[in-house]
C-alpha cells in the first residue's frame, strides 16, 4: 500500500509518500510546495493544487492522508489553510483516491505515544522509523510523513 501524507498550508504544504509492506514502512519521496507570500491567493492555491495532483499522478498512492484543520486563535489563518486543504481534497477526488483525516493529537499519539509531543520529537520518530539519514526539512515535510505513517499504523490495526 502507498500512502500520500499531506500537511496543508498556504505558504508551505508538506507532502510525503510512503510504502507499507507488512510492518515495514519506506519513504518513497517527500518534499514541500512553497508559495510566494506576495502572490494572490488564487494563484497560490492553483500552485498547490497542480503540484499535489502531479505528485498523486506520479506516485499513484492508494490513499491520501491529510491533517484535520486545527483552529486555534487566528481565524484568518484557519480560513486560508482550509482553502489549501480544499484544493488538496479536490485533487484527491479528481483521481478517485480515498482520503483519511487525522488530528494533530492522533499523529502525535501514533508516532510517540504522547499527545503533547514537540515538533522535534515527531521529526526524530519519522527519521528513525523510516530509516532516514536526517529529519526531513522543513517541519511541514516531516509532518506530512508523520501523517502518512499514522494512516499506515491505523490501517494495520483496523485490518
Amino acid at each position: 500500500m502507498k500512502v500520500f501524507g499531506v500537511d496543508p498550508g498556504i505558504a508551505r504544504t508538506g507532502w510525503g509518500v510512503i510504502e507499507v509492506q507488512g510492518s515495514n514502512l519506506k519513504a518513497k519521496n517527500y518534499g514541500c510546495v512553497e508559495t510566494e507570500a506576495g502572490t494572490v491567493v488564487q494563484e497560490r492555491l492553483k500552485e498547490i493544487y497542480k503540484s499535489v495532483l502531479k505528485t498523486i499522478k506520479t506516485h499513484k498512492p492508494d490513499v491520501l492522508a491529510i491533517e484535520e484543520l486545527f483552529f486555534n486563535t487566528n481565524a484568518k489563518t484557519a480560513l486560508i489553510v482550509g482553502q489549501a486543504r480544499g484544493v488538496i481534497l479536490l485533487a484527491a477526488s479528481e483521481v478517485n483516491i480515498p482520503v483519511a483525516v487525522y488530528t494533530p493529537l492522533q499523529v502525535k499519539m501514533a508516532l510517540t505515544g504522547y499527545g503533547r509531543a514537540e515538533k522535534n520529537q515527531i521529526g526524530q520518530m519519522v527519521k528513525t522509523i523510516l530509516k532516514l539519514s536526517e529529519i526531513p526539512k522543513p517541519d511541514d515535510t516531516a509532518d506530512a510523513l508523520a501523517i502518512a505513517m499514522t494512516h499506515a499504523f491505523s490501517y494495520k490495526r483496523s485490518c
